[in-house]
C-alpha cells in the first residue's frame, strides 16, 4: 500500500435495540417504545493495523456504552432530535472521520414496519 493511502476501516454498529419514550402522543409520553439503531462510521486504521493492539484501535464497544446509557429508558420528543445526539456522540470520538447515523422507530405509521431519520457528519483529515 502507497504511503499516502491510510486505511480507513469501516465499523458497523447494528440493530442496537434499546427502549425510550419517543413522541409527543400522550401514548408515546406515558409508554416506552423500541427504537434501533444503526451506526457507521470510518476511522484511520493504520495505526491498529500496524500495532495489532486493541490501544490503537478506535473501541466501538465505548462508543456502544455510551449511546445506551444517553438513549434507553429516556425521552425524546423528535426522531430527528434522537438521532442528532446519537450523531454527537460518535462524532466526540476524535478518531471518527465520518458517521451516519439511522434510527428507527417500528411501527410508528399504521401500515409500514417503521419510520427511520438518517443523519450524517464528517471532519477533515487532520
Amino acid at each position: 500500500m502507497a504511503n499516502d493511502q491510510r486505511p480507513l476501516a469501516r465499523v458497523q454498529i447494528k440493530n442496537l435495540l434499546l427502549r425510550a419514550y419517543i413522541g409527543i402522543k400522550e401514548e408515546e409520553i406515558n409508554n416506552q417504545q423500541d427504537v434501533l439503531i444503526n451506526v457507521c462510521l470510518t476511522y484511520d486504521a493504520s495505526s491498529a493495523i500496524e500495532r495489532n493492539e486493541i490501544s490503537a484501535a478506535l473501541n466501538y464497544r465505548t462508543i456502544t456504552k455510551q449511546i445506551i446509557a444517553h438513549v434507553d429508558g429516556q425521552r425524546f420528543a423528535l426522531l430527528e432530535r434522537l438521532t442528532h445526539e446519537v450523531l454527537s456522540i460518535v462524532m466526540e470520538h476524535g478518531a471518527v472521520r465520518w458517521a451516519e447515523v439511522e434510527i428507527d422507530k417500528p411501527h410508528a405509521l399504521r401500515y409500514a414496519e417503521s419510520v427511520s431519520v438518517t443523519l450524517e457528519a464528517s471532519r477533515n483529515e487532520p
